[in-house]
């Protein structure tokens, strides 16, 4: 049975749970099921918040080319929530750079006031460790995907569905790996599951540099001809894109904590996700704010 989260559980599990949902199947808005029975209508637009590269630091000073990561997501948390989401997503790289307890405390702080309205779920990057993550949040909800050492979860928000995958390779060091049991896990998904419009939600970039996807080139392979699968959305590069592979779109989020050079935008994404397709809008807190408010039409393969 899928799991539906509510608003009227405590502030303090739904943070663990609802923020920790690593490894669950979770089922929200319409066409939630008990039982068997429908309880209503699916609607026809899911609305997410993306984000990407929090980059929390237990000093909360912290920062680097002069941003500061956690005043940036103190800034960004009240957008978010005043937008009212369906769900939101965070794309690796929650922590500054190793992954520390005190990065973590602090992040589950400031995504606490979010974490109470809707369900945030994050995938893991390069500068996570899994252990001190799972520590903070531990409370996982729903049904825990089987992948051997690795956290991945199914979120299905009517007309769509996100896969977060874990592409955490080594702490603290570029490049990130699938890894061969997630990724058959994600081949016996795929066939399995219905035909819902479906992204795929991981950190690492999608090039051939030894600094991302080590094994891009197999994920490929499994998905191009899967045509459930619509989107990809990464972050890593601390950029804001938009391309294509074999009518996959690939959505390339810009970091919400720093930027690496003065041209890209500081920010979040506002994404509209409809079964034929989905509109992106900028929301740009610092950095290059030209594109602020900009909108992205996507259109899925059929």
């Amino acid at each position: 049975m899928a799991t539906v989260f509510s608003t009227s559980i405590s502030r303090r599990d739904f943070v663990k749970g609802g923020l920790a949902a690593i490894g669950a199947v979770v089922t929200l808005g319409g066409c939630a099921s008990l039982g068997g029975r429908q309880t209503r209508k699916a609607p026809a637009m899911a609305r997410w918040a993306l984000l990407s590269d929090t980059h929390i630091p237990e000093d909360v000073n912290n920062n680097y080319r002069e941003f500061y990561p956690y005043q940036n997501l103190e800034k960004i948390v009240p957008q978010v929530i005043a937008n009212s989401p369906d769900a939101t997503a965070i794309t690796g790289d929650l922590a500054r750079l190793e992954g520390k307890p005190g990065d973590y405390a602090n992040l589950e702080k400031l995504l606490a006031p979010l974490a109470e309205r809707t369900p945030v779920f994050m995938a893991l990057g390069n500068h996570d460790e899994r252990g001190n993550f799972q520590k903070t949040f531990g409370k996982l909800a729903g049904e825990k995907q089987s992948v051997s050492g690795k956290c991945v979860f199914v979120a299905n928000t009517p007309p769509v569905r996100l896969i977060m995958l874990d592409s955490l390779f080594y702490v603290n060091e570029v490049p990130g790996l699938l890894g061969r049991a997630q990724r058959r896990w994600l081949e016996g998904y795929l066939k399995s599951s219905d035909n819902t419009p479906t992204i795929l939600c991981f950190h690492h970039t999608l090039s051939d540099g030894d600094g991302d996807l080590l094994d891009l080139p197999r994920l490929y392979t499994m998905i191009r001809r899967v045509r459930k699968v619509k989107a990809i959305v990464y972050g890593h590069s601390h950029e804001y894109g938009f391309s294509k592979y074999k009518g996959i779109h690939l959505i390339n989020l810009p970091a919400t904590g720093y930027n690496f050079n003065d041209t890209e935008p500081i920010g979040w994404v506002e994404a509209r996700l409809r079964a034929t397709g989905g509109d992106f809008i900028l929301h740009a807190t610092a950095g290059n704010m030209e594109q602020n408010g900009s909108e992205k039409h996507l259109t899925w393969r059929t």
